[in-house]
């Protein structure tokens, strides 16, 4: 069955959940300004995903009606958002699953009802699986984990949110991007609240007509050095990073390169498809990024700052944060936090006018850290995670990428 679902149709009551935005002393002390957690950790199944992707089985319900298969291809997460509101919804789903995914993964989706094919070894693989599958069943809708305006509309709601929860609009706002799914999410809210375009205020403007009641916001994209799809789209399309507006380049790569190049003229973008993923942040192993997405951040005025670093940093961020907050983090989402316990990291993505602040001035500032969640942590994997950085304590500095630019910050 093939649906194409509106994100403008008329909504039903959501059924996410509205996730504190709360204040973290540790992190706001560590880099000198504001820092605020918007808790998605705390969502049905755990992660940010449940937003859009219990939106898009909603209108799928209401179009199809009850006897609507869900049929999803995921890593984890994706699929047990779908699970769970598959459950809420009283309607079949399906989950393709790469044949590397954990047995406590697959456990969680047993759970709630959800039905499970292996397959495929990588996420694309399982994907074309599913799509296969997907012609063969009369009823089944294929759900994308993150390529699709309705999912990002509905992970926008976090945004939405935001601006009701924060004492004045932010400075940045940083999360971690696997496919796109999150940071379109963002993108959009950020469209949909002003923080992606400066606006008048009206009751000044006959007095001070330049006056703006909003300025744009950046978005940080975070990811893991093995598995940055989405900062290698950005940087092809830019010139690695060195032109303003989007450059089209060559489908033609060397055969050395990471990852092979194609040509979406749909959106007018060049997507990396990668070769191979080498990192453990299994959540953020997308081969390649939603085409939409990269247009929207390529297109975006309030500007995308991409940042990539070792899965051991992100592994000594989970402890340290887990130690301070109490909460678990899988890899994905404790990348996202590596700004906030690397102060000089954190100076170096914002850039000189941040780094030059006074103390005074550093403490105006607001920033936000999305605690996207997920599934796949334990207190096992935490103790690998002890030993894998015990291991990389031989140097003193963290090698990570900046918009283009390889560099080190000093461990803290």
């Amino acid at each position: 069955m093939s649906i194409r679902v509106k994100a403008a149709q008329s909504e039903a009551p959501s059924l996410w959940t509205e996730t504190p935005l709360v204040y973290s002393s540790h992190i706001s002390d560590l880099i000198g300004c504001s820092a605020y957690l918007k808790l998605e950790n705390l969502q049905p199944s755990q992660s940010f995903k449940y937003r859009g992707i219990s939106k898009f089985a909603q209108q799928c319900k209401d179009m199809h009606g009850p006897l609507v298969h869900l049929m999803i291809a995921s890593g984890g997460n994706a699929g047990l958002a779908a699970a769970v509101v598959a459950r809420v919804l009283r309607v079949k789903c399906t989950v393709f699953l790469p044949i590397n995914v954990s047995v406590d993964t697959q456990q969680a989706l047993r759970k709630h009802g959800a039905e499970i094919v292996m397959v495929g070894e990588f996420y694309s693989q399982t994907l074309a699986a599913l799509r296969d599958a997907v012609k063969k069943d009369v009823n089944a809708v294929l759900v994308p984990a993150y390529d699709s305006p309705v999912v990002w509309d509905g992970h926008s709601s976090m945004v939405t949110e935001m601006q009701r929860q924060l004492p004045r609009q932010p400075d940045a706002i940083f999360c971690s991007v696997g496919g796109g799914g999150l940071i379109g999410g963002i993108m959009q809210g950020c469209k949909n609240v002003g923080w992606d375009q400066g606006t008048r205020n009206p009751s000044t403007a006959a007095l001070t007509p330049l006056i703006r009641t909003s300025q744009k916001v950046p978005v940080v994209a975070l990811e893991t050095t093995g598995s940055n799809c989405f900062y290698n789209a950005i940087a092809i399309n830019t010139q690695n990073f060195t032109s303003g507006v989007p450059v089209m380049p060559s489908a033609e790569v060397e055969d050395s390169s990471l990852y092979t190049v194609e040509i979406v003229e749909e959106h007018n973008v060049a997507i990396p498809h990668m070769k191979a993923l080498n990192s453990r942040a299994a959540s953020l192993g997308a081969s390649s990024p939603a085409p939409g997405v990269v247009k929207m951040a390529l297109d975006r005025a309030g500007g995308i700052k991409c940042a990539c670093v070792p899965d051991e940093m992100a592994m000594h961020t989970a402890k340290l944060f887990g130690d301070d907050h109490k909460i678990l983090t899988e890899l994905a989402c404790a990348t996202t936090l590596t700004p906030g316990y690397n102060r000089e990291f954190l100076e170096r993505i914002l850039g000189l006018t941040f780094s030059k602040l006074s103390m005074e001035e550093r403490k105006e500032k607001c920033l936000v850290f999305v605690v996207c969640g997920g599934v796949k942590i334990s207190f096992e994997e935490m103790r690998d995670f002890e030993e894998i950085v015990s291991a990389a304590r031989v140097q003193n500095y963290w090698r990570v990428q900046i918009s283009g630019e390889e560099t080190q910050v000093p461990k803290q």
